[in-house]
């Protein structure tokens, strides 16, 4: 996810139209910057990623649902 805007350890953030407030508790050490990608999971920033693995991962992410199929 992308970060659109920052308010101390919690940052709204942006994928594909999708917005979610995410703690950003665990990247304290290193704080990312708007505009920065982060790895999220159950709401917590995990890690950031760069644009070019962030784009990687949802063509994965396509790919994997292309092949499944509708459901």
């Amino acid at each position: 996810m992308q970060i659109t805007q920052i308010d101390g350890l919690s940052a709204q953030c942006e994928a594909r139209g999708s917005l979610r407030k995410v703690s950003l508790f665990m990247l304290r050490d290193e704080v990312p910057s708007v505009g920065d990608y982060v790895m999220v999971s159950m709401e917590q920033a995990v890690r950031q990623v760069s644009a070019e693995e962030a784009q990687l991962t949802w063509d994965l992410y396509d790919q994997i649902l292309a092949e499944m199929g509708p459901a």
